[in-house]
């Protein structure tokens, strides 16, 4: 397990506990959890799913946020956090094998990438999903790392045009210089799912864009979780630092 030289600040909140994963017994929790969500809850197809587990090659590199719920011990949360240096050695950024990353070259030295976000379902008040963002803003703030990037997914359980509909509404005020966008490698037909459908913002997308966030293009299918995925950026000099106060520990 990839251990980080600096560590977030652990959080104290009266219910949860919030922080890095401290040892593989600690990892292997977030991937049961990710296993219950992606495998048991959406459907998504894993290679290790026999194991009760979701792991793929980039967990070893990666920091695990967890939320610990401090009644039963049980982890109900959990965001997984590439490193630019562990990006190198991991071959690349998950992201990469979605989109063309290739005008984000230059960003490579201080960008970290998100991913694997998810939140029990008893636990989904908003809580937890405020404590692992206040856990990512610290992380990002103690590296000094300048760039934010991560898949944002929405389910494709209606054929897409859900999908294609947020799209539609976050390119409206939210969509990226186009110096910094990204070609999906397995596009969405977004012109033949064009009907009159009206979608809410999930959770997470709506959660980066009150951040500062911007959605960096098109979406691309991914046919293993059945979700077309978004890929969100956020400078941090765009933070906006009356929601992400709420956020950060004190």
């Amino acid at each position: 397990m990839h251990k980080s030289t600096a560590r977030i600040r652990q959080q104290n909140h009266s219910r949860f506990w919030v922080g890095l994963a401290l040892d593989d017994i600690e990892v292997a929790e977030a991937q049961h959890l990710r296993h219950r969500v992606f495998a048991e809850e959406m459907g998504a197809r894993l290679p290790t799913a026999h194991l009760g587990l979701d792991v793929d090659h980039f967990d070893a590199f990666c920091d695990h946020l967890i939320v610990r719920d401090r009644e039963n011990g049980a982890v109900v949360g959990t965001y997984r956090i590439l490193s630019p240096s562990q990006a190198r050695k991991a071959g690349g950024y998950y992201s990469e094998q979605e989109f063309d990353l290739g005008r984000f070259q230059h960003l490579r030295p201080s960008m970290a990438e998100l991913g694997r976000s998810c939140v029990h379902p008893d636990y989904r008040s908003g809580a937890v999903i405020a404590l692992l963002w206040g856990g990512l803003a610290d992380y990002m703030t103690r590296h000094g790392y300048d760039h934010m990037i991560g898949c944002a997914s929405v389910p494709m359980t209606d054929g897409g045009y859900a999908a294609a509909r947020v799209y539609e509404k976050l390119i409206e005020k939210y969509h990226s210089p186009i110096e910094w966008r990204a070609s999906p490698r397995n596009r969405l037909p977004l012109e033949s799912l064009s009907a009159h459908v009206d979608a809410l913002l999930p959770p997470l997308i709506k959660a980066y864009v009150r951040l500062g966030a911007w959605v960096c293009g098109e979406p691309s299918w991914d046919p293993d979780f059945n979700t077309a995925d978004l890929l969100m950026m956020l400078p941090m000099e765009r933070l906006n630092t009356a929601y992400a106060r709420r956020l950060l520990p004190s």
